[in-house]
């Protein structure tokens, strides 16, 4: 799991079904070892995905641990608009948005240091 604060509602539902989760983060950990992709490529494919299914939640996660892995605003930005021709312009421009509660958010943290 990411580090840092997670949501509240994910941490009791993981607490009630412990096992359940253990096993989902262990398929997790265990598909990325299975091929060459590099730990940014892996959370903006995971990105992707997450704005494809138009997850709110999932996109917030993973832009949270795509910049903890050093992937960039602006690498999020364009990877998100590369999938206007596929899952269309609306879904994308929320995405962008759920993209940008996270990283505005991450700037505003880097500035109260």
């Amino acid at each position: 799991m990411p580090k840092g604060k997670l949501p509240q509602p994910f941490l009791r539902i993981k607490k009630r079904h412990e096992k359940f989760f253990n096993a989902v983060e262990e398929l997790g950990k265990v598909a990325k070892q299975e091929g060459p992709l590099d730990e940014k490529t892996i959370h903006l494919v995971q990105l992707a995905a997450a704005a494809t299914i138009h997850s709110e939640g999932a996109v917030h996660s993973h832009v949270r641990r795509a910049l903890e892995a050093g992937v960039t605003p602006e690498a999020i930005y364009h990877a998100l608009l590369l999938l206007t021709s596929t899952i269309g312009f609306p879904t994308v421009i929320a995405a962008v948005t759920w993209a940008e509660d996270v990283i505005k958010g991450k700037k505003r943290q880097n500035t109260l240091k």
